[in-house]
């Protein structure tokens, strides 16, 4: 079972909580199958007090517990702050020191659009990356000199403490947590019922202030950082073993440990999310997308492609481009 909540502030955007709250439900549901229909993931809403809520936008939600009786978490959300962020960090110094306090226990706190600023103001961004909403650069930056702003990433992650700037952002990161908690199938199927044209792999997105931060071992993140950069080229396990200076059973067996993954299948998962960027944003042929990635064959490149999304890579760029595009409109006669 795992456990997440979402801190309720009066200026709290609701759909930066129900976003994260139903795709966690929806990816419980289908875990729960294989366990006898048992729930897969509790999600509380805290406050500072459990008396019901009314955020500025009029909805009215009821908190299930204090933010002071909070259990073990595996994921805390810091909602995005409805406009002027200033006001909500004010009032939220009376609780702001129990995020150092998750933070220190390893919990995954999470921050939606300027819900950062609580997180910078309770010092927890220093000297690391983050992001916010886009409008609020300018006075993120002047209130928080000591952050490492990154107005090129709508994800930042370091350690366990990740900043998302918008509500499609959110759905991104927990995508790939969903992928963490139960596996690539079901988030799979998550990404798919969750709109696929605004999707985009958490590893495409995101700024990390190590090649995996999860993990501590230094040959694997240079392994990692290595196989990034060779996205196009015709990559072998020996040579990557040889740049390392290790054997391959060697890398293989440190680099699954470290990653839970094969070399292999952290490249093709790499090359996989470069291909639904394309496919996405570009009009280059299914064979000269392949070949952007390494990947010669086309047969070969749309059995991995299905194999990784569930779909070909034809059905994926009609399912993730199709709301892009006006319909179109009859002329005059």
């Amino acid at each position: 079972m795992h456990t997440a909540a979402a801190a309720l502030y009066p200026q709290a955007l609701a759909t930066s909580i129900t976003l994260p709250m139903e795709i966690l439900q929806a990816a419980s549901q289908m875990a729960s199958v294989s366990e006898y229909g048992a729930s897969q993931v509790r999600f509380l809403l805290a406050a500072q007090s459990t008396q019901t809520m009314t955020l500025s936008s009029g909805i009215t939600l009821q908190p299930d517990i204090s933010l002071a009786d909070i259990p073990s978490l595996d994921l805390l959300i810091l909602p995005a702050i409805w406009r002027n962020p200033l006001p909500s960090v004010r009032v939220a110094r009376d609780w702001i020191n129990l995020l150092c306090e998750e933070a220190a226990k390893g919990t995954r706190i999470c921050s939606v659009g300027t819900g950062s600023y609580l997180l910078a103001e309770a010092g927890l961004l220093d000297g690391k990356p983050a992001t916010t909403h886009w409008n609020y650069f300018e006075q993120f930056s002047r209130r928080y000199p000591a952050v490492d702003l990154k107005n090129h990433h709508l994800i930042t992650q370091s350690d366990n403490i990740y900043c998302v700037g918008s509500v499609n952002s959110i759905a991104d990161l927990m995508v790939h947590i969903v992928e963490e908690w139960f596996g690539r199938p079901i988030a799979r199927a998550i990404e798919n019922q969750f709109s696929p044209e605004i999707r985009r792999s958490f590893r495409a997105a995101a700024y990390q202030n190590e090649a995996d931060s999860s993990h501590h071992d230094e040959d694997i993140a240079q392994a990692q950082q290595w196989l990034q950069s060779h996205l196009s080229s015709p990559v072998s396990i020996d040579l990557l073993a040889s740049h390392l200076q290790l054997s391959p059973r060697t890398l293989n067996r440190r680099f699954k440990h470290a990653t839970g993954m094969t070399p292999l299948s952290y490249l093709q998962s790499l090359r996989m999310a470069s291909a639904k960027d394309l496919l996405r944003h570009s009009n280059l042929a299914v064979g000269d997308i392949a070949w952007q990635q390494g990947i010669q064959d086309l047969s070969y490149f749309s059995q991995l492609f299905r194999k990784h999304c569930g779909v070909s890579p034809l059905k994926y760029r009609a399912a993730a481009r199709g709301k892009l595009f006006s319909p179109k409109i009859p002329m005059r006669p």
